[in-house]
């Protein structure tokens, strides 16, 4: 009788070890979300900015990845919303008279990945304080800053 009850906790420890290990190993991309420092939102809304996505849909999500994985470290954070608006945070090393070609160089790309629509380019600096604002008007085909 003591036999059995020792086989019953060791299979039970067993299994919940294995339980533990599948459900930590399938779950672990949460772990580095939470791990991000909380700084206010650049949306303006009540989000922790750690807790934004780099895009509210799949094509936005993968060309804010695209920008950051190919700024060369001029950008540190992009996210883009609705398919018109990409927001990027530049780093220090972007003078401030590399910012405008920079917006535009990023509009550009913007447009091709999102065709045949007006589209935003909100700049942030460093401190997440917007700096630049390019607005691409399709019908004109001109960049507006401010």
């Amino acid at each position: 009788m003591i036999l059995v009850q020792q086989g019953r906790k060791i299979l039970t420890t067993v299994v919940l070890v294995l339980v533990l290990m599948l459900t930590t190993a399938c779950g672990g991309g949460n772990v580095a979300q939470l791990d991000r420092p909380s700084t206010p939102s650049a949306t303006g809304s009540d989000v922790a900015y750690s807790q934004l996505e780099r895009g509210n849909s799949p094509s936005g999500q993968s060309f804010g990845d695209w920008v950051v994985q190919n700024s060369q470290g001029l950008v540190q954070d992009a996210y883009v919303r609705d398919n018109n608006k990409l927001g990027v945070v530049i780093s220090r090393q972007v003078r401030p008279n590399e910012v405008r070609p920079l917006a535009k160089s990023l509009a550009q790309g913007f447009r091709k990945n999102f065709p045949n629509q007006d589209l935003t380019v909100l700049v942030y600096g460093p401190d997440k304080k917007l700096i630049l604002t390019a607005k691409y008007d399709v019908q004109s085909n001109q960049i507006q800053y401010t």
